[in-house]
């Protein structure tokens, strides 16, 4: 698809979505054209990054589904994740902001803490990543944005909004992870109730193919992943949608499980 686009509109969506996050509060209909390729979204997305008031702490990864993927040549969408939005489970349930009459969801993910930086290349492969990896944890990404309609809208607005991430929840170390990998399984609940079951092998092409993806991706965006950073690789049961007051639970069997809570958003600095 070829059209011209007003790249002078980037800086208001990217503002708008800022803005909105920044005081909680929704936002609604999309502000402004919507992007009509990835190549678009991600130049909003930087737009925000650069003006966002905290550092990226990784990334998250999200699925473009048939025949989309075809639509925007690639099966994956990805966003950044900031610092001050990265929580360690524990015992109590992990409190996360929601704002209301905006997007919030759960999903059960497999996260990749890199070890090393990544040397800037573009030609990564699932195989190639493995000796970036440091650990690989279990985690809950909270997916969440100001406008309510942003996973209804194409991955292109999805991804415009840091791609529909608002937080990631980390997890237990999993042990032997190279081994297990393409056996390790989990289930989410929302208030009791059951509602997604799946693992490392739904999330397609696997984890390391996700980091792989992401890796080629920012060589192409001109941004590189730095050790330390965390790669939260995709959604192993599926977007599970929540509101806020409601409880839900990632159980990764012998793993560990993470519980946690959506409350209502409040405006931050």
């Amino acid at each position: 698809m070829s059209h011209a686009y007003d790249k002078s509109i980037f800086p208001p969506i990217a503002r708008a979505f800022v803005e909105a996050r920044r005081a909680g509060r929704s936002l609604s209909p999309y502000p402004g054209r919507a992007p009509a390729t990835l190549a678009e979204a991600y130049e909003i997305q930087d737009e925000a990054i650069a003006v966002w008031p905290d550092r990226i702490a990784g990334w998250k990864l999200g699925r473009i589904k048939e025949p989309l993927d075809q639509q925007y040549g690639a099966g994956r969408l990805a966003g950044p994740i900031f610092s001050r939005n990265v929580w360690q489970a524990g015992a109590a349930p992990t409190r996360f902001p929601v704002i209301d009459g905006g997007f919030a969801a759960v999903e059960a993910e497999y996260v990749i803490l890199l070890g090393a930086a990544a040397p800037d290349r573009g030609d990564w492969t699932a195989e190639a990543v493995v000796p970036l990896i440091g650990q690989v944890l279990t985690g809950v990404e909270i997916a969440g944005s100001p406008y309510a309609g942003i996973n209804q809208s194409g991955p292109a607005v999805t991804a415009s909004d840091f791609g529909n991430n608002a937080g990631l929840i980390l997890g237990d170390e999993i042990t032997g992870w190279r081994d297990r990998l393409a056996d390790l399984s989990c289930t989410v609940a929302i208030d009791g109730q059951t509602v997604g079951r799946g693992g490392a092998v739904d999330i397609p092409g696997g984890p390391l193919d996700s980091l792989a993806f992401l890796l080629n991706l920012l060589h192409q965006r001109g941004r590189r992943l730095e050790a330390g950073q965390l790669i939260s690789t995709g959604a192993a049961t599926g977007v599970h949608e929540i509101h806020i007051g409601q409880s839900a639970v990632a159980d990764f069997g012998p793993d560990g499980w993470i519980a946690c809570q959506a409350v209502a958003a409040t405006a931050t600095v």
